[in-house]
């Protein structure tokens, strides 16, 4: 099995040399891993049924893709006008967005909120590891992008900061 930090490394490699595409087996899993172009996108293979996730075709990202599944697509929201001069914190990776610690506890932060750097934001979970996503920006939460529960993309809107 391949750690989320393993295919961030092999992403950032990749796109650091003249290499397109790049393949990988390890334990039954397979990475293949190709730079974007028209529809192109970084792909995962498991022996296990997974469900299928499609990006957007400017970012690079991970998707999990065994044989035949059903696809689910999940559209990353247009940029308004009104968002110009916000600061974006994105997705670093692919996974399922949490807004709160445990189902019960109150949202990391909600519209009005202020934020430092090292102000955890939300939860990504990906291949059953929850990631605390730190919002890396000083300012106030403008707007909250994604559901609690959702699945995200690599490179998505998450949440607008107004920076200080």
């Amino acid at each position: 099995m391949f750690k989320i930090s393993e295919i961030k490394e092999l992403i950032k490699l990749l796109d650091q040399t003249s290499v397109h595409e790049l393949e990988v087996e390890n334990e039954g899993f397979r990475l293949s891993i190709r730079k974007p172009g028209k529809t192109e996108v970084v792909a995962v293979q498991a022996s296990q049924p997974a469900p299928v996730y499609s990006v957007p075709q400017a970012v690079p990202a991970v998707q999990a893709t065994p044989a035949p599944a059903a696809a689910e697509t999940v559209a990353a929201p247009a940029k308004e006008d009104s968002d110009a001069g916000l600061h974006q914190i994105v997705s670093p990776m692919v996974g399922t967005f949490y807004s709160a610690p445990s189902p019960d506890s109150p949202s990391y932060v909600q519209v009005g909120d202020k934020v430092n750097e090292k102000s955890i934001v939300c939860i990504l979970e990906a291949m059953k590891l929850m990631n605390e996503l730190e919002a890396e920006v000083k300012g106030e939460i403008v707007k909250v992008l994604v559901e609690n529960g959702q699945l995200v993309e690599y490179g998505q809107p998450l949440f607008l900061v107004k920076p200080e």
